[in-house]
């Protein structure tokens, strides 16, 4: 256990900002889930719940949750069994 002050907060503000990031990782996870799901049912609402996952990715990224590149790949992913689906 830390025993100064500072090292006391940032264990504090360490722990709020894990639990904050696997709250947004597990949304992309189920977003992505949901999405592959309503891909392979061939649903007319899978475009929409794309989007979405897409944008969640979009933020994770932007807010250094989620790796450039990873975020690259699920949407690549994501968009690829959408359009495969599409034609």
């Amino acid at each position: 256990m830390p025993i100064k002050k500072s090292a006391i907060k940032a264990l504090r503000q360490t722990k709020t900002r894990t639990l904050r990031n696997l709250k947004v990782k597990r949304n992309v996870k189920d977003l992505v889930k949901q999405s592959n799901k309503l891909i392979e049912a061939k649903e007319a609402t899978a475009v929409e719940k794309v989007k979405v996952a897409i944008k969640s990715i979009d933020k994770a990224v932007q807010k250094k949750i989620l790796k450039k590149n990873t975020g690259a790949r699920k949407k690549s992913r994501l968009m690829k069994k959408l359009n495969k689906v599409a034609k």
